[in-house]
This record gives structure tokens, C-alpha cells and sequence, in this order.
């Protein structure tokens, strides 16, 4: 039934764009060229984006451009698009977890690449490729969490906001371990941030406004009152006010990148435990409920369900736990 149900669901324009890969956003009616953007950023090179993909089905793609603070390069604005669709197509993966390398997520974009790029129709375009390539990252059936760690400048700021969890930073604690009745737990004595460990939107001071879809995301996760103020601020945003005001989700505790990884690791599976095609769904289904109209995403998640009612996970569960079983 549930599978006759979804061949005959006629699916809203909106509802393709959620979730069918290979999809922009923008075409030539909107008067966006891609292959004009990309031949443009072509012509900026340094850095890479890396992408690893774990047997645990986790995913970690590195900003990798340190002599620059991973800045993003033309090239790696290309890179990024790229990676985004061989993700798009990773059945296996379940979550993802977004670093930059050398202790230093994203200071923004190549000032080469920005003072080249210098009309108005450039910026728009390069509004338009990178509203493309973070709006498909967002919309990724994988749960995915920024690792912050040093800087996360203007482009930089924006990408955590494409990220489901925002941004997961770093204390630097010193600690003892005290022993108490049947486990272990850790007595903080002194917290001390690391100096450069903050996110913040400059895009003031640069005489422009957040693009890339930064402004509208940011708004989202933190409301208009606090997303003004952060923005026509400019302010950096340290650990504990980014956790206040519900930009960060976890303070970690490791300052080393290795360290700061496994522990980010370890922070995601809670969230990916279970087969793929179920976090999957629930991934998709959460993205239509933030995304498309009340009665389209309604429908999204009995389309949805239809996936994965009746399929073996569904049923080994049910055998093995049984509906009541605690």
C-alpha cells in the first residue's frame, strides 16, 4: 500500500528541490550561469577540500588551505561543490563532521579572489553559486556538525550555519579526575579559552552583508533579535556566548586536533546509531519540515515513511524488541 501510495504522490516543485540530487537552485532564468561562476573561480587556486568517508558512516571533510587560515580559494569554492555532490550520492553515510586543518576551521574567502571579483554582477553570481552549493549541504540526509577550532571568519561563519548542529568549539580545561561511587567524573578547576577559538561575521566591516545563504540561516538558529545584533555588531563570539545564545551545541574539551576529532566522533554517533536508510529519512524529513509549506511536508513524511515501513530494519526491531519492551 505504502509503496503504491508513493508512485502515485505528485511531488511539489519544492519538494524535487529538497530532495532530488543534482538540482540547483538558480538557472539562466534567474540569470545565474554556473559554468561562467566556475570558470571565474577557476582562475584562483591554493588549498583543498577534503573529504574522508569512514566505514562507521561518518564523513569528514577538512578545509585544508592553512597558510591562509582556510580561507576558501576560488578552487575550493569548486572543490566544496564537488564533495557536495559525492555525498549527495553516499548511501552508506549517516553523519558528517565539517574542520579545518592545522586548529583553524575558516577565516572566510581569498581576498584575491574577493578584490577580483569586485562588480556588483560578480558578487551576485558568487551569492548565487554558494547559495547553491550550502543550500544542497544543508539539505545532505546526513547529521552534520561543525568542529570548530582558532577562527571561523565571514565565509567561514557562514558555512556552521549550514551545518545542523552550528558549531561544536573548544575549551582548553584543566582538570583533575576525581574518583566518586561507580564512575568517573571530571572536576573543573580552570577554564581558559584558547585566545583565537571564536566565531564571527565581519561582512560590516567589509562593507557588505552575509551572502551564501548566511543571513537567513543565522536567523533560524538564533532569532532576529540575537542575529542583529551579532551581525550589525560584528561580534566575536567566544565559547560561552556562543553557547548562550545557542550558536554552539557542545563545548569540547580536547585543544588537540587529533584529540578534538575522536571526541567530535564520539559527540555524532549518538545521533547515528542505526541502520543508514533510517537516519537518512530522518535527516530528509526534518529538512521538509524546516523547509516546504505544513500540507507539503506532511506528505514528504508519508512519502518518507513508505521507505522504510515494512523494510527490514523496521521489522527486525519489531521482532526483536516488541512494541512495549523497555
Amino acid at each position: 500500500m505504502a509503496t503504491s501510495l508513493l508512485k502515485t504522490s505528485p511531488l511539489s516543485v519544492r519538494t524535487k528541490l529538497l530532495h532530488q540530487t543534482g538540482l540547483s537552485l538558480y538557472n539562466t532564468s534567474h540569470g545565474f550561469y554556473e559554468e561562467e561562476v566556475k570558470k571565474k573561480l577557476q582562475q584562483f587556486p591554493g588549498g583543498t577540500v577534503d573529504l574522508q568517508k569512514e566505514d562507521n558512516g561518518i564523513g569528514i571533510l577538512t578545509l585544508n588551505n592553512p597558510t591562509k587560515m582556510n580561507a576558501f580559494s576560488g578552487v575550493m569554492m569548486l572543490q566544496l561543490l564537488e564533495k557536495v555532490i559525492e555525498l549527495e550520492n553516499w548511501t552508506e553515510g549517516k553523519g558528517l563532521i565539517v574542520r579545518g586543518a592545522k586548529n583553524n576551521f575558516c577565516s572566510g574567502s581569498d581576498l584575491n579572489a574577493v578584490k577580483a571579483l569586485a562588480t556588483p554582477e560578480d558578487g551576485v553570481a558568487l551569492c548565487m553559486f554558494m547559495q547553491n552549493t550550502l543550500t544542497r549541504f544543508m539539505r545532505l540526509p546526513l547529521i552534520s556538525v561543525a568542529l570548530v577550532q582558532g577562527w571561523a571568519l565571514g565565509g567561514g561563519a557562514k558555512f556552521t550555519t549550514a551545518c545542523d548542529f552550528s558549531s561544536v568549539m573548544l575549551w582548553v580545561v584543566e582538570s583533575k579526575r576525581v574518583k566518586v561511587p561507580g564512575k568517573y567524573m571530571y572536576e573543573q578547576v580552570n577554564k581558559l579559552m584558547t585566545p583565537e577559538s571564536k566565531i564571527r561575521f565581519v561582512h560590516k566591516e567589509m562593507g557588505i552583508i552575509p551572502s551564501w545563504g548566511g543571513t537567513t540561516r543565522l536567523v533560524e538558529i538564533i532569532g532576529s533579535r540575537q542575529a542583529l545584533k551579532v551581525l550589525s555588531g560584528a561580534l566575536k563570539l567566544d565559547s560561552k556566548n556562543a553557547l548562550n545564545i545557542g550558536m554552539v551545541e557542545e563545548v569540547l574539551q580536547s585543544s588537540d586536533e587529533a584529540k578534538s576529532l575522536e571526541e567530535a566522533q564520539e559527540w555524532l554517533r549518538q545521533f547515528i546509531q542505526g541502520p543508514p536508510e533510517v537516519i537518512r529519512a530522518l535527516k530528509k524529513s526534518v529538512s521538509s519540515g524546516r523547509e516546504l509549506y505544513l500540507e507539503e511536508a506532511l506528505q514528504n513524511e508519508r512519502d518518507l515513511l513508505g521507505t522504510v515501513w515494512g523494510e527490514p530494519a523496521n521489522l527486525e526491531a519489531i521482532a526483536k524488541k516488541g512494541k512495549f519492551n523497555k
